[in-house]
C-alpha cells in the first residue's frame, strides 16, 4: 500500500496519480513504473533520483554521512565484527549467534580449495596479465565446474553457491598475483582466518614459512567489511541486472567485477597511489593543492570527497585509524606516506577543502594501507572484489527471493525518425 499519492501533470494529458512509498529512513519514492502505460516515461541519466529496487540490506545517507548494514552503523561492524560476521549478516539479515557463526566460519574455511583444474586456468593467461581479467574470467567459468548448484530458483543451491564464491574469493584473487609475479600458488591453510589466510597465500613462498602479522590481517580485515556493501552503486546494480535475467550466479559475479574494474569506481584507491607518484615529493604538495583548487587546471586529488557522501564518508575515519596503526606497526620510510599525510592534514585544516566538505575518503586511506602492506597497484581492485562479493551475493539473493522482473531500462531517442533505404 501507498502511503500517499503525487499527481503529475502533464500538458494536454490527463492528471496522472502515482504512488508515493517511505522507507523505513531516508527520502520518500515515487513509484512511477506505470508510465509507461500511458505513453510517457521518465529521464534520470546516471539513475541518480531513481530507485531501481526495494531492499532491506544497506541504508546510505549521505548528507548526514550515515553507511547501515542491516541497521548496523559500519564503524560499530569494522571496530567489533569480522568480515565473516559482516557477510553473515548481509545475507541473512541478523548477526549470527556463537554457534552459528562457528558453523559459518568452519564452512569458509574448508571450502577455499579451488578444483585443481581451475588453478591450471592461470597458465593460459599471460605473464603480465592483469589481475582483475584473470579474476573475471575465472570466476565466471566457475559455472562449468559447478553443475550441482546452478538452479537459482532453489535456496539450497543459492546457498551453496554463495558459500564457494565467498571461500573461494581470496584463494582465486592470490593465485592471480602469484601468476603475475611467476611465483606459484600457495594452498590456503584451515587453521587461519579469512584475512589472514588471504596474506598467506598473496606473500608466503614454499621455501620458507610466512608469519602473517596480526595487525596487517586485522587491517585488511577492515578492507573487506568497509568494502563489503554500499547501496546500489554501478556493480552491484550489474549484478542485479544480470541476475534479473534468470543468469547463473557465477556469470552474474563476473559481471560486477567487469563493472567494478572500472576507474570510476573500484579504480579510485589505484587514482590515490598514481596521485602522490604525480605529485612526487613532500615539498611538492602545497604546490599540488594550488593547483587543485584552480578550476582551470586539469590536475584533480583523488580520494577526496565522495559523490554520494556530502558530508564526511563514515568509513574513512574507520580506515584512518586502521591506517595510522599499520605505518606505526612497520614503521616504514615511504615518500609517498609522506605525500599522502601532509595531504591529510592539509585536507582537514585548510578552509578550501573544509568549506567544501571535501574529507579524505576509504579510497585515500585504503590506498595508503595497500601499499604500505606490499599489496602492488594492480591488485588493489581485485581486493575491493574480494571484499564486495558478500554484498553482490546478498543484493542477488535478495533479487531472486523477491521474484523481481528482468531490469529493463527505457531511453530518450534523439535519432533519426522514419526513413526509406534508396539504393545508391
Amino acid at each position: 500500500m501507498a502511503d500517499r499519492k503525487a499527481t503529475l501533470n502533464i500538458e494536454g494529458m490527463d492528471p496522472i496519480e502515482l504512488p508515493v512509498y517511505q522507507g523505513t529512513v531516508g527520502p520518500d519514492c515515487v513509484d512511477v513504473s506505470s508510465l509507461a502505460g500511458k505513453g510517457v516515461f521518465t529521464l534520470d541519466e546516471g539513475f541518480a533520483s531513481t530507485a531501481s529496487c526495494r531492499s532491506e540490506i544497506t541504508y546510505i545517507d549521505g548528507g548526514k554521512g550515515v553507511l547501515l548494514h542491516r541497521g548496523y552503523p559500519i564503524d560499530q561492524l569494522a571496530n567489533n565484527a569480522d568480515y565473516l560476521e559482516v557477510c553473515y549478516l548481509l545475507l541473512n539479515g541478523e548477526l549470527p549467534n556463537a554457534e552459528q557463526k562457528a558453523e559459518f566460519d568452519s564452512i569458509v574455511t574448508n571450502h577455499t580449495m579451488v578444483n585443481e583444474s581451475v588453478a591450471s586456468f592461470y597458465n593460459g593467461f599471460r605473464y603480465d596479465a592483469h589481475p582483475m581479467s584473470m579474476l573475471c574470467a575465472v570466476v565466471g567459468a566457475l559455472s562449468s565446474f559447478y553443475h550441482d548448484s546452478l538452479d537459482i530458483s532453489d535456496p539450497e543451491h543459492r546457498r551453496v553457491t554463495t558459500m564457494r564464491l565467498i571461500s573461494k574469493m581470496p584463494t582465486m584473487a592470490a593465485m592471480a598475483y602469484k601468476h603475475s609475479i611467476g611465483q606459484p600458488a600457495l594452498y590456503p591453510r584451515n587453521d587461519l582466518d579469512y584475512a589472514s589466510n588471504f596474506l598467506y597465500m598473496m606473500f608466503g613462498t614454499p621455501c620458507e614459512d610466512y608469519e602473517v602479522n596480526p595487525v596487517l590481517a586485522r587491517a585488511m580485515d577492515k578492507i573487506f567489511i568497509l568494502h563489503a556493501d554500499h547501496e546500489q552503486n554501478a556493480s552491484t546494480s550489474t549484478v542485479r541486472l544480470a541476475g534479473s535475467t534468470g543468469a547463473n550466479p557465477f556469470a552474474c559475479i563476473a559481471a560486477g567485477i567487469a563493472a567494478l574494474w572500472g576507474p570510476s569506481h573500484g579504480g579510485a584507491n589505484e587514482a590515490v597511489v598514481k596521485m602522490l607518484g604525480e605529485i612526487g615529493s613532500e615539498d611538492k604538495v602545497d604546490e599540488a593543492v594550488k593547483r587543485a583548487k584552480d578550476k582551470d587546471d586539469p590536475f584533480r586529488l583523488m580520494g577526496f570527497g565522495h559523490r554520494v557522501y556530502k558530508n564526511f564518508d563514515p568509513r574513512a575515519k574507520v580506515m584512518k585509524e586502521a591506517c595510522d596503526e599499520v605505518l606505526a606497526e612497520l614503521g616504514i620510510d615511504d615518500p609517498h606516506l609522506k605525500i599522502a599525510k601532509r595531504l591529510e592534514q592539509i585536507a582537514l585544516e585548510d578552509d578550501y577543502f573544509v568549506e567544501k566538505k571535501l574529507y579524505p575518503n576509504v579510497d585515500f586511506y585504503s590506498g595508503i594501507i595497500l601499499r604500505a602492506i606490499g599489496i602492488p597497484l594492480n591488485m588493489f581492485t581485485v581486493i575491493f572484489a574480494l571484499g564486495r562479493t558478500s554484498g553482490w551475493l546478498a543484493h542477488w539473493n535478495e533479487m531472486i527471493e523477491g521474484n523481481s522482473r528482468i531490469g529493463r531500462p527505457r531511453q530518450l531517442y534523439l535519432g533519426s525518425d522514419l526513413r526509406e533505404y534508396k539504393k545508391r
